[in-house]
């Protein structure tokens, strides 16, 4: 029977697992391969409990041994299995023998597809969770081009047969929508968690690819992960492409940088090229084993209302096109993006923020959730091997600048901000321009939506002419003001 779950302005019918399998069998153009490794058969099982089955399932594997494995796959160069590169070589491999297989004289209305996936559930001793990759290569119409869905998993239940169900579920899920979903890629991508709860597992990387896809993002489909709280960050790299936090940031040297980018400036570059130099001067920074994110929290957009995704979206694209690897987060404070570092490393860490993100960081109002407060999260912050890199302010009308030595923070934290800036763990970025100072985001985007004059020059070479061409951030002409 369908769950029904009571949305904003109607209730909505979710179909039940075995009724989106039940579907799939009953089309009878839709064919093809179940390759799963590394939690059992876990997907095509409830394609066989569904009913009808023979004319869906053309075959089913497990290729659990490694030499098995290999021996059907290939071996992959690194020797591990549980990752994309494994995911596509099953694809590949099972599309082409479905395609050599069976003659299209014969099925001429067969729409193919290779589903597959490769995991690791929770270890005995518990201390892994598990993760994996899933995906479908698959058509839309006979003999036409297939299409691609790839995500990456993050198991967070606690016992492996519980994991293997939820995997069980989210394959099927995966297969109902990559074919009655495919033209809403953002409902298809809500859809993988019906009758799942979004705390049993986590998807933090997704792409679209193929004829069906062509004009979606991938990089928009990362935001609605985190958007739908799906994930808790997402990454996507200078080229545009998305990234698997995990392979960039496995015991790996992290400078952060948080900001609204909207737009990247000068002042933002400034921090950044300033502290990257300091922090490669620290002890055990290897530059050929550090990251460097620029980071946008979704959390504070949504405080200003909806979020205009056409509009957060060229913010990251800009700073990718300045070559910068970009981080959206759901973080609103500085201790949880830290504590999400120190899943994937034990190297240093480093935040640049400016002054007015530091008095932040120490006002108690962001920490009444937790049971230990403002002291609980300090631990967690500073406990780790981190330094913040300080930018300065200059005060507008006295001219005087604002730095770590005559920062003001409540009386209440004056001690404890005292003890971290004197042992070491907040340290003022030197060498900065002054000639920066000035600039600030808000009157750059001001000065963009009102036609005005000169604000070319605060920010990055080539980013104005991206602005003005594509009309990003309410972009006017002076003449169009007029007007």
């Amino acid at each position: 029977m369908p769950e029904t779950i009571s949305g904003d302005k109607e209730l909505i019918e979710i179909p039940s697992i075995r009724s989106k399998a039940l579907r799939i069998n009953l089309n009878v153009n839709i064919y093809g391969t179940f390759s799963e490794i590394g939690a059992g058969q876990e997907t095509v099982r409830n394609f066989f409990r569904a009913g009808g089955a023979s004319g869906t399932i053309a075959k089913t594997m497990s290729a659990y041994d490694k030499d098995v494995s290999d021996a059907i796959y290939g071996v992959e160069d690194d020797g591990r299995y549980v990752t994309k590169h494994r995911l596509v070589k099953m694809l590949s491999h099972e599309i082409n023998l479905i395609e050599e297989r069976i003659g299209r004289e014969k099925h001429p209305d067969k729409l193919f597809f290779a589903f597959a996936n490769t995991v690791s559930t929770i270890d005995f001793a518990k201390k892994y969770k598990g993760h994996g990759w899933v995906g479908i290569r698959y058509q839309v119409e006979a003999k036409a081009e297939y299409n691609e869905i790839s995500l990456h998993i993050r198991f967070n239940e606690n016992e492996a047969t519980l994991q293997q169900n939820t995997l069980g579920i989210l394959g099927v899920n995966l297969i109902y929508g990559a074919y009655y979903k495919y033209d809403e890629p953002k409902k298809l991508l809500r859809y993988l968690y019906d009758h799942i709860d979004k705390d049993k597992i986590e998807i933090d990387t997704i792409n679209f690819s193929g004829p069906r896809f062509k004009n979606v993002d991938n990089r928009l489909m990362s935001l609605q992960l985190v958007k739908n709280a799906m994930t808790e960050a997402v990454m996507f790299g200078p080229d545009g492409n998305n990234i698997l936090p995990a392979s960039i940031l496995y015991k790996k040297n992290i400078l952060a940088l948080r900001g609204s980018y909207r737009p990247v400036t000068m002042v933002n570059i400034d921090m950044y090229e300033k502290s990257y130099e300091m922090f490669l001067n620290e002890k055990r920074v290897d530059p050929n084993n550090t990251i460097v994110l620029f980071e946008i929290t979704l959390s504070n957009l949504r405080a200003e209302g909806e979020i205009d995704e056409e509009d957060f979206m060229y913010r990251a694209k800009l700073l990718c096109y300045l070559g910068h690897t970009v981080m959206i987060s759901n973080f609103q404070e500085y201790y949880r993006l830290v504590e999400y570092f120190s899943a994937y490393t034990k190297k240093r860490m480093g935040l640049a923020l400016g002054v007015n993100n530091l008095i932040d960081v120490f006002d108690e109002k962001y920490y009444r959730h937790l049971s230990g407060g403002i002291l609980e999260a300090f631990g967690k912050l500073f406990f780790k091997d981190l330094k913040v890199y300080l930018y300065p302010m200059r005060d507008q009308e006295s001219g005087e600048y604002t730095n770590s030595e005559n920062l003001k923070v409540h009386p209440r934290m004056k001690e404890l901000y005292k003890f971290f800036k004197y042992n070491g763990k907040v340290v003022d970025i030197e060498g900065f321009n002054k000639e920066h100072l000035n600039i600030f985001s808000k009157n750059v985007l001001a000065m963009i939506q009102n036609g005005e004059k000169g604000w070319e020059d605060m920010i990055p070479t080539g980013v104005a002419d991206i602005i003005k061409n594509k009309q990003l951030f309410g972009y006017k002409t002076l003449k169009e003001k007029i007007n």
